[in-house]
Protein backbone atom coordinates (compact mmCIF):
# COMPACT_ATOMS: atom_id res chain seq x y z
CA UNK A 1 0.00 0.00 0.00
CA UNK A 2 1.34 3.44 -0.92
CA UNK A 3 0.79 5.11 2.46
CA UNK A 4 2.58 8.28 1.37
CA UNK A 5 0.46 8.76 -1.81
CA UNK A 6 3.58 8.93 -3.95
CA UNK A 7 4.03 8.72 -7.72
CA UNK A 8 5.61 5.69 -9.37
CA UNK A 9 8.50 5.70 -9.35
CA UNK A 10 9.03 8.02 -6.39
CA UNK A 11 12.35 9.54 -5.34
CA UNK A 12 13.72 9.63 -1.80
CA UNK A 13 16.43 11.73 -0.15
CA UNK A 14 18.53 9.17 1.73
CA UNK A 15 19.26 9.46 5.44
CA UNK A 16 22.87 10.62 5.95
CA UNK A 17 24.25 11.36 9.39
CA UNK A 18 25.35 14.96 9.95
CA UNK A 19 24.08 15.73 6.44
CA UNK A 20 20.30 15.48 6.07
CA UNK A 21 19.44 17.86 8.89
CA UNK A 22 16.59 20.36 8.71
CA UNK A 23 18.80 22.98 7.01
CA UNK A 24 19.99 20.76 4.18
CA UNK A 25 16.52 19.29 3.67
CA UNK A 26 15.14 22.81 3.25
CA UNK A 27 17.89 23.62 0.77
CA UNK A 28 17.02 20.51 -1.24
CA UNK A 29 13.34 21.40 -1.04
CA UNK A 30 14.15 24.83 -2.49
CA UNK A 31 16.13 23.44 -5.44
CA UNK A 32 14.40 20.23 -6.52
CA UNK A 33 12.46 18.40 -3.84
CA UNK A 34 12.29 14.61 -3.64
CA UNK A 35 8.96 12.88 -3.13
CA UNK A 36 10.02 11.73 0.34
CA UNK A 37 12.57 13.10 2.83
CA UNK A 38 14.51 11.15 5.45
CA UNK A 39 16.16 12.55 8.59
CA UNK A 40 19.65 11.88 9.85
CA UNK A 41 20.17 8.72 11.92
CA UNK A 42 18.48 9.18 15.32
CA UNK A 43 19.65 6.92 18.15
CA UNK A 44 16.69 5.70 20.20
CA UNK A 45 18.84 4.70 23.17
CA UNK A 46 20.36 8.17 23.33
CA UNK A 47 16.97 9.81 22.91
CA UNK A 48 15.54 7.84 25.84
CA UNK A 49 18.47 8.62 28.16
CA UNK A 50 20.24 11.45 29.97
CA UNK A 51 21.89 12.24 26.64
CA UNK A 52 18.56 13.19 25.06
CA UNK A 53 19.53 16.85 24.51
CA UNK A 54 22.42 15.80 22.27
CA UNK A 55 20.07 13.80 20.05
CA UNK A 56 16.84 15.78 19.97
CA UNK A 57 18.17 18.43 17.55
CA UNK A 58 18.37 15.77 14.86
CA UNK A 59 14.57 15.70 14.96
CA UNK A 60 14.01 19.39 14.24
CA UNK A 61 11.97 20.00 11.07
CA UNK A 62 9.71 22.50 9.29
CA UNK A 63 6.66 22.26 7.05
CA UNK A 64 8.92 22.59 3.99
CA UNK A 65 10.36 19.11 4.49
CA UNK A 66 7.32 16.97 3.84
CA UNK A 67 6.55 14.15 3.79
CA UNK A 68 9.33 13.42 6.29
CA UNK A 69 10.38 10.03 7.65
CA UNK A 70 12.44 9.72 10.83
CA UNK A 71 15.17 7.11 10.56
CA UNK A 72 16.01 5.52 13.89
CA UNK A 73 18.62 3.06 15.12
CA UNK A 74 19.75 1.55 18.40
CA UNK A 75 19.68 -1.60 20.46
CA UNK A 76 16.80 -1.74 22.95
CA UNK A 77 13.32 -2.62 21.62
CA UNK A 78 11.62 -0.71 24.44
CA UNK A 79 13.42 2.47 23.39
CA UNK A 80 12.20 1.91 19.83
CA UNK A 81 8.65 1.60 21.14
CA UNK A 82 8.86 4.82 23.19
CA UNK A 83 10.56 6.72 20.37
CA UNK A 84 8.04 5.59 17.77
CA UNK A 85 5.20 6.90 19.91
CA UNK A 86 7.03 10.22 20.33
CA UNK A 87 7.71 10.55 16.61
CA UNK A 88 4.04 10.12 15.78
CA UNK A 89 3.16 12.79 18.33
CA UNK A 90 5.77 15.11 16.82
CA UNK A 91 4.12 14.87 13.41
CA UNK A 92 6.45 12.65 11.40
CA UNK A 93 4.91 11.01 8.35
CA UNK A 94 6.72 7.71 8.87
CA UNK A 95 9.40 5.82 10.79
CA UNK A 96 12.27 3.89 9.22
CA UNK A 97 14.58 1.48 11.05
CA UNK A 98 18.25 1.55 10.08
CA UNK A 99 19.40 -2.05 9.64
CA UNK A 100 22.10 -1.24 7.11
CA UNK A 101 24.71 1.16 8.49
CA UNK A 102 28.08 -0.66 8.14
CA UNK A 103 30.25 1.49 10.44
CA UNK A 104 32.48 -0.72 12.58
CA UNK A 105 31.72 0.83 15.97
CA UNK A 106 27.96 0.65 15.33
CA UNK A 107 28.15 -2.98 14.20
CA UNK A 108 30.37 -3.90 17.15
CA UNK A 109 27.61 -2.58 19.43
CA UNK A 110 25.09 -4.93 17.81
CA UNK A 111 23.18 -2.26 15.91
CA UNK A 112 22.17 -1.54 12.31
CA UNK A 113 23.74 -4.07 9.89
CA UNK A 114 24.72 -6.27 12.84
CA UNK A 115 21.03 -7.15 13.06
CA UNK A 116 21.38 -9.14 9.83
CA UNK A 117 23.07 -11.76 12.03
CA UNK A 118 20.68 -11.35 14.97
CA UNK A 119 17.29 -11.86 13.40
CA UNK A 120 15.24 -12.56 16.50
CA UNK A 121 16.38 -9.23 17.89
CA UNK A 122 15.70 -7.51 14.54
CA UNK A 123 12.13 -8.84 14.56
CA UNK A 124 11.68 -7.73 18.18
CA UNK A 125 12.80 -4.22 17.20
CA UNK A 126 10.38 -4.08 14.27
CA UNK A 127 7.47 -5.28 16.39
CA UNK A 128 8.27 -2.79 19.16
CA UNK A 129 8.42 0.06 16.65
CA UNK A 130 5.14 -0.99 15.07
CA UNK A 131 3.55 -1.15 18.52
CA UNK A 132 4.78 2.35 19.31
CA UNK A 133 3.48 3.68 16.01
CA UNK A 134 0.20 1.82 16.59
CA UNK A 135 -0.75 1.93 12.92
CA UNK A 136 -0.81 5.73 12.86
CA UNK A 137 2.18 6.06 10.49
CA UNK A 138 4.06 3.63 8.24
CA UNK A 139 7.01 1.67 9.62
CA UNK A 140 9.77 0.65 7.22
CA UNK A 141 13.31 -0.77 7.13
CA UNK A 142 16.45 0.14 5.21
CA UNK A 143 19.06 -2.59 4.94
CA UNK A 144 21.73 -4.23 2.76
CA UNK A 145 22.07 -7.40 0.69
CA UNK A 146 23.59 -9.31 3.57
CA UNK A 147 26.46 -9.18 6.04
CA UNK A 148 29.50 -10.84 4.46
CA UNK A 149 27.64 -12.15 1.44
CA UNK A 150 24.28 -11.84 -0.29
CA UNK A 151 21.71 -13.64 1.85
CA UNK A 152 18.11 -13.60 0.68
CA UNK A 153 16.88 -15.39 3.80
CA UNK A 154 17.41 -12.09 5.62
CA UNK A 155 15.04 -10.30 3.29
CA UNK A 156 12.52 -13.12 3.54
CA UNK A 157 12.48 -12.53 7.30
CA UNK A 158 11.95 -8.80 6.85
CA UNK A 159 9.21 -9.24 4.27
CA UNK A 160 7.25 -11.37 6.73
CA UNK A 161 7.00 -8.44 9.19
CA UNK A 162 4.22 -6.43 7.50
CA UNK A 163 6.52 -3.51 6.67
CA UNK A 164 5.15 -0.52 4.81
CA UNK A 165 8.36 -0.13 2.81
CA UNK A 166 11.69 -1.91 2.38
CA UNK A 167 14.76 -0.10 1.03
CA UNK A 168 17.72 -2.13 -0.18
CA UNK A 169 21.21 -0.72 -0.53
CA UNK A 170 22.72 -2.97 -3.19
CA UNK A 171 25.88 -3.97 -1.32
CA UNK A 172 26.70 -6.22 1.63
CA UNK A 173 27.96 -4.85 4.91
CA UNK A 174 31.43 -6.20 4.10
CA UNK A 175 31.49 -4.24 0.85
CA UNK A 176 30.78 -0.94 2.63
CA UNK A 177 30.47 1.62 -0.23
CA UNK A 178 33.34 0.34 -2.37
CA UNK A 179 32.04 -2.50 -4.56
CA UNK A 180 29.76 -2.05 -7.57
CA UNK A 181 26.06 -2.07 -6.69
CA UNK A 182 24.51 -5.51 -7.27
CA UNK A 183 21.29 -4.47 -8.97
CA UNK A 184 20.57 -8.03 -10.09
CA UNK A 185 20.50 -9.08 -6.42
CA UNK A 186 18.22 -6.14 -5.62
CA UNK A 187 15.93 -7.47 -8.35
CA UNK A 188 15.88 -10.91 -6.73
CA UNK A 189 14.74 -9.32 -3.48
CA UNK A 190 12.08 -7.39 -5.38
CA UNK A 191 10.79 -10.71 -6.75
CA UNK A 192 10.61 -12.01 -3.16
CA UNK A 193 8.62 -8.90 -2.26
CA UNK A 194 6.18 -9.63 -5.06
CA UNK A 195 5.72 -13.14 -3.73
CA UNK A 196 5.72 -12.60 0.05
CA UNK A 197 4.53 -9.04 0.67
CA UNK A 198 3.16 -7.32 -2.45
CA UNK A 199 1.73 -4.54 -0.27
CA UNK A 200 5.24 -3.48 0.84
CA UNK A 201 6.75 -0.63 -1.20
CA UNK A 202 10.16 -1.57 -2.58
CA UNK A 203 12.98 0.98 -2.96
CA UNK A 204 16.44 0.56 -4.51
CA UNK A 205 19.50 2.49 -3.37
CA UNK A 206 23.15 2.75 -4.34
CA UNK A 207 25.25 5.07 -6.52
CA UNK A 208 22.30 6.74 -8.21
CA UNK A 209 23.63 10.06 -9.51
CA UNK A 210 20.69 11.49 -11.47
CA UNK A 211 16.93 11.28 -11.82
CA UNK A 212 17.14 9.82 -15.37
CA UNK A 213 19.44 7.06 -14.08
CA UNK A 214 16.98 6.39 -11.26
CA UNK A 215 14.07 6.22 -13.67
CA UNK A 216 15.94 3.73 -15.85
CA UNK A 217 16.71 1.55 -12.82
CA UNK A 218 13.11 1.73 -11.63
CA UNK A 219 11.86 0.59 -15.04
CA UNK A 220 14.43 -2.16 -15.44
CA UNK A 221 14.05 -3.64 -11.95
CA UNK A 222 10.37 -2.81 -11.31
CA UNK A 223 11.11 -0.58 -8.31
CA UNK A 224 8.42 1.45 -6.58
CA UNK A 225 10.99 4.04 -5.58
CA UNK A 226 14.62 5.09 -5.85
CA UNK A 227 16.67 6.51 -2.99
CA UNK A 228 19.50 8.95 -3.71
CA UNK A 229 22.21 9.69 -1.17
CA UNK A 230 25.70 10.71 -2.22
CA UNK A 231 24.39 11.79 -5.63
CA UNK A 232 23.16 14.99 -3.97
CA UNK A 233 26.79 15.98 -3.39
CA UNK A 234 27.36 16.06 -7.14
CA UNK A 235 24.23 18.02 -7.94
CA UNK A 236 21.87 19.80 -5.51
CA UNK A 237 19.22 19.57 -8.25
CA UNK A 238 19.62 15.80 -8.52
CA UNK A 239 15.86 15.24 -8.14
CA UNK A 240 15.05 17.64 -10.98
CA UNK A 241 13.68 16.37 -14.28
CA UNK A 242 16.05 18.65 -16.17
CA UNK A 243 19.66 19.67 -15.40
CA UNK A 244 19.68 23.31 -14.21
CA UNK A 245 22.85 22.88 -12.14
CA UNK A 246 24.91 22.47 -15.29
CA UNK A 247 23.86 25.97 -16.33
CA UNK A 248 24.63 27.62 -12.98
CA UNK A 249 27.44 30.17 -13.03
CA UNK A 250 30.11 30.49 -10.36
CA UNK A 251 28.24 33.38 -8.69
CA UNK A 252 24.96 31.43 -8.71
CA UNK A 253 26.62 28.40 -7.11
CA UNK A 254 28.25 30.53 -4.44
CA UNK A 255 24.95 32.33 -3.89
CA UNK A 256 23.25 29.03 -3.16
CA UNK A 257 25.97 28.13 -0.66
CA UNK A 258 25.51 31.54 0.99
CA UNK A 259 21.80 30.75 1.40
CA UNK A 260 22.73 27.49 3.10
CA UNK A 261 25.14 29.24 5.46
CA UNK A 262 22.57 31.91 6.39
CA UNK A 263 19.94 29.26 7.09
CA UNK A 264 22.47 27.28 9.15
CA UNK A 265 23.28 30.37 11.24
CA UNK A 266 19.59 31.17 11.79
CA UNK A 267 18.70 27.58 12.71
CA UNK A 268 21.57 26.75 15.06
CA UNK A 269 21.79 30.13 16.83
CA UNK A 270 22.80 28.54 20.13
CA UNK A 271 25.76 26.71 18.64
CA UNK A 272 24.02 23.33 18.52
CA UNK A 273 26.08 22.55 15.42
CA UNK A 274 29.71 23.50 14.91
CA UNK A 275 30.63 25.56 11.85
CA UNK A 276 32.83 22.65 10.74
CA UNK A 277 29.55 20.89 9.89
CA UNK A 278 29.31 23.19 6.86
CA UNK A 279 32.58 21.87 5.45
CA UNK A 280 30.92 18.69 4.20
CA UNK A 281 28.47 20.80 2.18
CA UNK A 282 31.11 23.06 0.66
CA UNK A 283 31.82 20.71 -2.24
CA UNK A 284 28.11 20.47 -3.06
CA UNK A 285 28.08 24.10 -4.16
CA UNK A 286 31.71 25.09 -4.71
CA UNK A 287 32.57 23.05 -7.76
CA UNK A 288 32.41 23.15 -11.55
CA UNK A 289 34.46 26.31 -12.09
CA UNK A 290 38.15 27.26 -12.24
CA UNK A 291 39.76 27.57 -8.83
CA UNK A 292 36.93 25.74 -7.02
CA UNK A 293 39.26 23.37 -5.16
CA UNK A 294 41.46 26.19 -3.86
CA UNK A 295 38.42 28.26 -2.87
CA UNK A 296 36.95 25.31 -0.95
CA UNK A 297 40.16 24.95 1.01
CA UNK A 298 40.01 28.61 2.03
CA UNK A 299 36.30 28.54 2.87
CA UNK A 300 36.72 25.52 5.12
CA UNK A 301 39.10 27.52 7.30
CA UNK A 302 36.39 30.02 8.28
CA UNK A 303 35.85 30.29 12.03
CA UNK A 304 32.35 31.77 11.99
CA UNK A 305 29.36 31.97 9.68
CA UNK A 306 29.87 35.74 9.37
CA UNK A 307 33.43 35.21 8.20
CA UNK A 308 32.33 32.47 5.84
CA UNK A 309 29.63 34.66 4.28
CA UNK A 310 32.15 37.48 3.82
CA UNK A 311 34.56 35.12 2.08
CA UNK A 312 31.81 33.79 -0.21
CA UNK A 313 30.75 37.32 -1.14
CA UNK A 314 34.32 38.28 -2.02
CA UNK A 315 34.79 35.15 -4.14
CA UNK A 316 31.52 35.71 -6.01
CA UNK A 317 32.59 39.13 -7.37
Amino acid sequence: MNFYHLPTPFFVLAPMDDVTDTVFRRMVASTAAPDLFFTEFVNVDGLQSMGRERVINKLRFTTQEQPLVAQIWGKEPENYRKTAHELVEMGYAGIDINMGCPIKAVVHNGCCSALINNRDHAVAIIKATQEGAAGRVPVSVKTRLGFNEIDLTWHETLLQQNLSMLTIHGRTRKEMSEAPVHWDAVDEIRKLRDKIAPQTLFVGNGDVLSRPQGEELATKYHLDGVMIGRGIFHNPFVFSKDRPWERYSKSQRLGLYAEHVKMFAATWMKGERRIATLNRFCKVYVNGFDGAKELRERLMEAESTDQLLEMIAEAAV
